[in-house]
């Protein structure tokens, strides 16, 4: 049987560093996609290619140009795509005024407008052989927006809602959608999210100036008492890949810190869900 083509993205570090060594350990042929393999990235290029069954594409994913030569490489190569991982994205902090357009647009140009760019190219293969999978990777954050990180939580409830409503709407196609929600983790991304440019609104916050802190404190405690895997996001990739297809769920929940609080959301929104699917005379597409 012929092996899975995936094409995972944001491998240089955290998720998908590990999932792209685990998704290739399966035997599957993997397209790991990351920036500048030839600058700051090229001792991670290097070591990442040197994995059997993992390809290193340099990708700039705000770029069309970039994004279809990619495709095209692999399609050249491999005649289709199996599975789809969106995993990267970039993180920033900071209350919500300060954040500016610029910061905004290039939050939602990473984690949202880059997913589309590739599902727009990955569907029409997909289509074409009636299977296929895509697989984006939000946050819990996705579920709910936190103070000092509003606009993070608004690009990544960008992605869920496009995922949710395409999961429904090519499922009968062949094609699984899957969103899986990653609470906190120590990675890469979570050190190096950067605060919001105008900090000069900082001051004018004085009132809850002291609540940074407190959070991240907290999440410290929650590190300690539940010692999180980053690995545990790759194993989930892997499992819905494994998955027949059809019976992958919408989405996955992979946070043994607060994960119980997202999970119960997910659990309450699809009851109602699916009543309004009910209402709008098209719940045929909930089997």
């Amino acid at each position: 049987m012929k092996s899975k083509v995936v094409l995972i993205t944001g491998t240089n570090s955290g998720f998908g560093w590990l999932t792209a060594n685990s998704v290739a350990m399966l035997g599957y042929r993997v397209y790991a996609t990351m920036r500048d393999t030839n600058g700051k990235n090229a001792d991670k290029a290097k070591a990442l290619s040197q994995v059997e069954n993992i390809t290193v594409l340099d990708v700039v994913l705000t770029s069309e140009i970039s994004v279809k030569n990619a495709i095209d490489t692999i399609i050249a190569i491999e005649g289709t795509i199996d599975v789809l991982v969106n995993n990267a994205g970039i993180g920033m902090t900071g209350v919500a005024e300060s954040y500016t357009s610029a910061d905004v647009q290039e939050m939602f140009d990473v984690n949202v407008f880059a997913p589309w760019r590739l599902i727009k190219l990955a569907l029409p293969f997909m289509r074409e052989q009636s299977e296929g999978l895509i697989i984006n990777i939000t946050s819990g954050s996705g579920r709910f927006s936190f103070p000092f990180s509003a606009v993070y939580g608004a690009s990544k409830f960008g992605l869920e809602g496009l995922s949710e409503g395409l999961h429904y709407e090519v499922k009968r196609l062949g094609i699984d959608v899957a969103i899986l929600q990653p609470g906190a983790f120590p990675t890469e991304m979570s050190q190096k999210a950067r605060p919001a440019s105008d900090t000069f609104v900082n001051a004018d916050y004085e009132a809850i100036a002291a609540f940074p802190e407190k959070m991240i404190n907290a999440v410290g405690q929650l590190f300690q008492a539940a010692n999180p895997n980053p690995q545990d996001v790759a194993d989930a990739v892997n499992n819905l890949i494994n998955l027949p297809k059809g019976q992958r769920p919408l989405r996955t929940v992979v946070d043994p810190t607060t994960g119980k609080f997202v999970k119960a959301a997910n659990d309450a929104v699809e009851v109602e869900y699916e009543k309004a699917l009910t209402a709008f005379g098209i719940a045929e597409l909930l089997v």
